[in-house]
């Protein structure tokens, strides 16, 4: 067998794996584009020795870089959720691909630490439209039986491009200098937006989504366009969107006989409604703020941890840069099967009945993590520490794709973009300001005047095991909460479509 016959093989053979073609390209592609988000975090962790060198500046202007983008993604993120619900989605993310790329153009060609800076803030406005689309895609793209497993798998994109964006820029880097580390990322951003062009824009509310072993993705209009259609042609239409009877979740609820919270059943179409009130009936959902809550928390502790691994490793455990770096990689290795196994494992629980599989499995794992990752940070010896570092990354990857699957369960279609611009959005704040946080606790208040004594990142890692703890009392709550707010969802979908076929009187 030549190599061409071995690379159709391994690729036809993935297909199946992804349930086949027309999901494989779905997942790949969605993925791809969280893989250069990521590898570009990577990137600028590989670089940072030569970025202090070039430009003659400290840890802090190093944190800077990587906080900037997090802070002007949260000032964007949701202006980017309420456009995802308003535009043809797959062009707005090929769009802000595109422009990733000129801003990773513009990094590389930095002659100063301000145009360094500013090109980094660029980015992150542009990264903001990657969570409202990719999450209102995939909402369309695949079943609610199998939508956690597939959030799994494009969610393992972004693991996956940090992992290979660490190694590959930090060997480019090396060998050239740090300016190709960042430019050579626009070489995937310019062939990801060829295949993101490409991919067809689903119909909103599931009359596109991708069966087990379909071929090809049809592409359909999207509900909001049928208004300008004649009435014979839109009413078949749009009384095939919505979530149907078979969904695992609107069974589960009907299973456990809730009633939907009338309050909060739409009779409109809320994308016509303003801004501000469209973000407050998101809030108003309170499984929907109680995930968003758990979810923030649990990357809260996450990003402070990714952010002083290398450094705590090197202290506590006494071994070189290079042994603390590939050890990181490893403990990344877990996060990524956890990632792949929470969804599935959720989805088969929610198939066998379990009406709240979506909100169990992620409170099980949040409230599992600190009892691994307590004695892997107290204990002395890296053989017994890195096993239970190994597993609790496993069981904080496995949060997240149930998570994102429950929520879009609980919001009608026509809001899964704006509802998770909400939620990326304090999710970054989370995420901004935890390295922060942590080196504050670490030096000035577990430490005395002002250093780390050696045992101050210790206490503080163990400390701030509490916003998961936290996280995982949340997810208890939402389990009782999550049925009702699904079959307020499903009745929300149903007036709303009902609406959008009730013809529409002329203006004068």
């Amino acid at each position: 067998m030549n190599p061409r016959q071995v690379v159709a093989a391994l690729a036809e053979h993935g297909a199946r794996t992804l349930g086949g073609p027309a999901r494989a390209r779905a997942v790949l592609t969605l993925a791809g584009a969280l893989a250069v988000d990521g590898a570009d975090k990577g990137t600028v962790s590989a670089m940072a020795p030569q970025l202090t060198h070039a430009f003659g500046i400290g840890n802090t202007q190093i944190g800077l870089l990587v906080s900037v983008v997090a802070l002007s993604g949260a000032v964007f993120t949701i202006p980017a959720g309420l456009l995802t619900d308003r535009t043809r989605r797959t062009r707005l993310l090929a769009v802000s691909v595109v422009l990733w790329a000129a801003a990773m153009l513009l990094a590389g060609a930095s002659t100063s630490y301000l145009w360094l800076l500013t090109s980094r803030a660029a980015l992150g406005a542009v990264t903001a439209t990657a969570g409202p689309t990719i999450a209102s895609l995939v909402g369309d793209y695949f079943p609610a039986k199998d939508r956690a497993r597939m959030y799994g798998l494009i969610l393992a994109g972004d693991l996956a491009g940090t992992g290979f964006g660490f190694a590959l820029s930090g060997s480019i880097g090396s060998s050239l200098t740090w300016r190709f580390a960042f430019w050579w990322l626009v070489i995937p951003g310019i062939v990801l937006v060829r295949f993101i062009h490409r991919l067809p824009e689903p119909a909103r509310g599931g009359q596109s989504r991708l069966e087990p072993g379909q071929e090809h993705i049809s592409e359909e209009r999207d509900v909001s366009e049928t208004e300008e259609l004649p009435d014979h042609e839109s009413a078949p239409r749009q009384a095939a969107t919505g979530r149907p009877e078979s969904d695992p979740a609107v069974k589960a609820a009907r299973l456990a006989r809730t009633e939907p919270h009338e309050n909060l059943v739409l009779h409109r179409d809320p994308r016509k409604a303003s801004k501000w009130w469209t973000i407050r009936y998101i809030l108003r959902v309170r499984t929907n703020l109680l995930l968003i809550l758990a979810s923030a928390l649990g990357y809260f502790y996450f990003t402070g941890l990714r952010a002083f691994a290398t450094l705590y490793t090197t202290r506590h455990f006494g071994v070189s840069t290079s042994v603390a770096t590939s050890l990181v990689l490893v403990v990344g290795i877990g996060a990524l099967a956890g990632v792949l196994s929470g969804g599935r494992i959720a989805d088969r629980l929610l198939r066998g009945g379990r009406v709240n599989a979506r909100t169990l499995v992620p409170a099980v794992c949040v409230l599992t993590a600190p009892v691994f990752f307590a004695p892997a940070v107290y204990v002395t010896s890296l053989a017994v520490a890195v096993p239970l570092l190994v597993v609790g990354a496993l069981l904080l990857g496995a949060v997240n794709p149930p998570l994102d699957a429950a929520r879009l369960d609980i919001l009608p279609p026509f809001l899964w973009g704006t509802g998770e611009g909400v939620r990326t959005m304090l999710r970054t704040l989370c995420e901004a300001v935890a390295p922060t946080l942590f080196g504050y606790f670490s030096a000035d208040v577990f430490s005395r005047q002002g250093r780390d004594s050696g045992t101050g990142l210790q206490h503080t890692l163990l400390f701030f095991l509490l916003a998961l703890v936290a996280a995982g009392l949340l997810g208890l709550v939402a389990m009782r909460t999550y049925p009702r707010d699904v079959a307020t969802a499903q009745a929300s979908t149903r007036r709303i479509e009902a609406s959008l076929r009730e013809p529409q009187e002329p203006e004068d």
